[in-house]
């Protein structure tokens, strides 16, 4: 059996859906690209900061791409603007313009080569102050330190920790080479984990944030790797006889819950990380995949074949009696939970057209989220307010979306077919 074959039928049988992806071209490197108008969005100034020219990144425009990301702000022109967090504004040209807030800093460059990083945020209604940013990093981290602040207004404005400064991971091929990326949360500041001339998929973060698990094909067979983010040290935990696919961490971390076919079929395992014979969690005649935890870690919901078609299921995170949880539609996939337990994202077929869905937990009811047809495997920002996933928009796009589905982005990402994208945690 040739690679696309064989990657259509892990797709279709194991629940990934790589086989969609094959045909999709070529594509140069983007940017961020926002769209959409959301019901409400705060009108806020971000001015150029004081320094920046001189710096390896421009600050202000990071903080006002970010936060127009989120659906939740809109940037207003602040080009020629002149302040500092030292200013004392003049709000009334501002105040004419509906600003609502207003951010002005400075970063400039010390002796010990890092950079002093400051913000102040002002109510531009009431002419107050409300906060103060200060940050020293390295040139590096001066887009982190971006992040951070973008991180700070969200949070003082809408009173919800904004997740900016967080990462994802995601799968290119080109060329014949597979590589895993790990990002900034808009797809900037890409680094390569892993490259590969053989396919890596299911990429998945630990809830700490200091490793991916995935699985890689490079023997020539699905094996799960864990991989230290920061070291580039990793290790197989899951290479048994047959496929080994569809990693999630447990959300202590100290164990997987995987796709295994060593017993015959495709059934759920929990693996534990310390060693030891893996645990069998469902004991169905059908296939069983692609697992995610719930947000308290209690339940495990997962793709199944049992009632004729893929639908999605949950039971308990030790194993047992299974119910179903999607009855709208034939075919329904790629389940992943929100860490405020009120969503469950995923992707429906619809008249061979593979959409993005949300359905609210406490009443079951969905709703598609986007109008596109080859939309694959989501993922939640972790504070449970945007979602991250692949899709086909004028060539392959890496997507982020509101809950509303109203606001779009599309992310920077390295050049080549771009998929299985996964949000990671809080930077601790």
């Amino acid at each position: 059996m040739d690679l696309p074959h064989l990657l259509l039928k892990l797709r279709v049988w194991l629940g990934l859906w790589l086989g969609l992806s094959l045909a999709w071209p070529a594509a140069a490197q983007f940017r961020v690209e926002v769209t959409g108008v959301g019901m409400t969005q705060l009108p806020v100034v971000i001015a150029p900061f004081k320094g920046e020219s001189a710096a390896p990144q421009k600050l202000a425009a990071i903080v006002q791409a970010d936060l127009e990301r989120s659906g939740q702000f809109k940037g207003l022109d602040a080009s020629g603007t002149v302040l500092d967090e030292t200013s004392r504004p003049d709000f009334s040209p501002w105040r004419q313009r509906s600003a609502e807030a207003l951010v002005a800093g400075s970063v400039s460059r010390l002796a010990d080569g890092r950079y002093d990083v400051r913000a102040r945020l002002w109510d531009a209604v009431k002419g107050q102050e409300k906060s103060d940013f200060r940050d020293t990093v390295s040139a590096g981290d001066l887009r982190l330190s971006a992040h951070r602040m973008a991180d700070w207004v969200y949070e003082k404005l809408t009173g919800t920790p904004g997740a900016f400064a967080s990462r994802i991971t995601y799968v290119t091929k080109q060329s014949g080479r597979y590589t895993l990326w790990i990002a900034d949360s808009d797809g900037e500041n890409a680094q390569s984990a892993l490259s590969s001339p053989e396919p890596i998929i299911s990429p998945s973060w630990s809830p700490l944030g200091g490793q991916v698990a995935y699985v890689s094909f490079e023997s020539r067979k699905p094996v799960i790797y864990v991989h230290e983010v920061a070291s580039g040290q990793r290790r197989a935990v899951a290479n048994f006889k047959g496929s080994n696919s569809a990693p999630a961490w447990a959300r202590d971390g100290r164990s997987l819950v995987a796709t295994l076919t060593r017993d015959g079929g495709s059934q759920l395992y929990r693996i534990d990380l310390a060693g030891g014979e893996p645990r069998r969690l469902t004991q169905s005649g059908s296939i069983d995949t692609e697992p995610a935890f719930s947000a308290d870690g209690s339940q495990i919901y997962f793709v199944s074949d049992r009632g004729g078609s893929p639908q999605i299921y949950r039971m308990p995170a030790q194993g047992g009696n299974a119910e179903r949880v999607s009855f709208n539609g034939s075919y329904n996939i790629s389940p992943t939970l929100s860490a405020d337990g009120r969503w469950m994202a995923y992707v429906q077929r619809q008249g061979g057209q593979f959409r993005l869905q949300l359905m609210d937990l406490a009443t079951g009811q969905s709703t598609a989220l986007t109008d596109t047809g080859a939309d694959e495997r989501p993922s939640f920002a972790p504070n449970s307010r945007l979602l991250v996933y692949a899709t086909q928009q004028q060539g392959e796009a890496l997507m982020t979306t509101t809950l509303d589905g109203r606001i779009k982005a599309r992310l920077s990402g390295k050049g080549g077919d771009i998929r299985e994208p996964h949000w990671g945690p809080y930077r601790k």
